[in-house]
């Protein structure tokens, strides 16, 4: 771990990056690519030190109110938080100037600001992000080590349904040949189901791999699935876009299942739903904007 002072930590999406790097060691980590320019090891996590007092700023100047993203790049609760505070610090900023949130995580070790989130959800809107990929606890263990298990985040998916803070699960990447299964899709869209997740985050099947995350996981795939990156390169060559070989029948399950259980299933859908922030704040801005 090291410490920066940021020049800026808005995106011009209202997206923010508190830390740069990750401890959760997920074998798939589209973040490790060499095409993002990270100036050190992915594990040495950067802080941005003085994010707090920067997305204060950002906050003050704005005329009209929306909702702030984070955990797109790096997720908020890496092992890092747990000392440093400096998500807490920056959701205590958004909830204090009474903006949106849509926060996404594999750790539930978000659960212990859930005073903040509830705090946020009654003033504005909050939308929690938990990534599960994985049904099969001792697979999981395997693809993303370092990180509550896919039970453990359904379970917290629990708390948020009793706390009326509305979901949304990324159910992505599905690895070809280890968890494309039929039964590991129909496991996560029953947690899903009993979770009450308002919408289901899915491009396609299997997923990405370039220089640098490709390298990280056929590392991963030699260590723990002897044979698969052989069957990776046969399958795929050095492509970038590595869809499951069941595709189609993945997804027919997957979109028939949200259909029936009213779930947003498309990618438009769900991250229109997560811009979106009640009407009063749009009311508000209107006469609030010579100000």
């Amino acid at each position: 771990m090291h410490m920066t002072q940021a020049k800026g930590i808005l995106s011009a999406l209202n997206g923010m990056n508190l830390y740069r790097g990750c401890t959760h060691g997920c074998i798939y980590c589209d973040a490790r690519s060499v095409c993002y320019d990270m100036k050190h090891p992915f594990e040495d996590v950067e802080v941005k030190q003085n994010a707090p007092e920067l997305l204060e700023k950002a906050l003050k100047s704005k005329r009209k109110k929306c909702m702030i993203g984070t955990g797109a790049m790096s997720d908020p609760y890496n092992h890092h938080e747990t000392d440093l505070l400096l998500t807490r610090h920056c959701l205590e900023i958004i909830d204090r100037y009474e903006y949106g949130l849509a926060i996404q995580t594999k750790s539930t070790r978000i659960l212990r600001d859930m005073d903040l989130l509830k705090s946020i959800n009654d003033k504005a809107k909050c939308v929690v992000q938990m990534t599960l990929t994985t049904y099969d606890e001792e697979l999981c263990r395997i693809v993303e080590p370092n990180v509550s298990t896919t039970k453990e985040r359904f379970e917290a998916l629990l708390r948020f349904k009793e706390e009326g803070i509305p979901t949304v699960v990324w159910l992505t990447p599905l690895l070809p040949f280890i968890n494309d299964s039929e039964e590991n899709m129909r496991g996560i869209l029953d947690y899903c189901i009993r979770a009450g997740v308002k919408g289901i985050i899915m491009f396609g099947t299997g997923l990405t791999l370039r220089e640098g995350d490709r390298e990280y996981y056929y590392a991963a795939l030699d260590k723990h699935f002897p044979g698969i990156k052989e069957k990776y390169i046969r399958t795929y060559g050095n492509a970038y876009e590595l869809p499951c070989p069941d595709s189609r029948r993945l997804l027919s399950i997957f979109h028939d299942t949200c259909k029936k259980h009213g779930i947003m299933d498309t990618p438009d859908a769900c991250f229109a739903y997560m811009r979106e922030l009640p009407e009063k704040y749009e009311q508000y801005s209107l006469f609030d904007a010579d100000k």
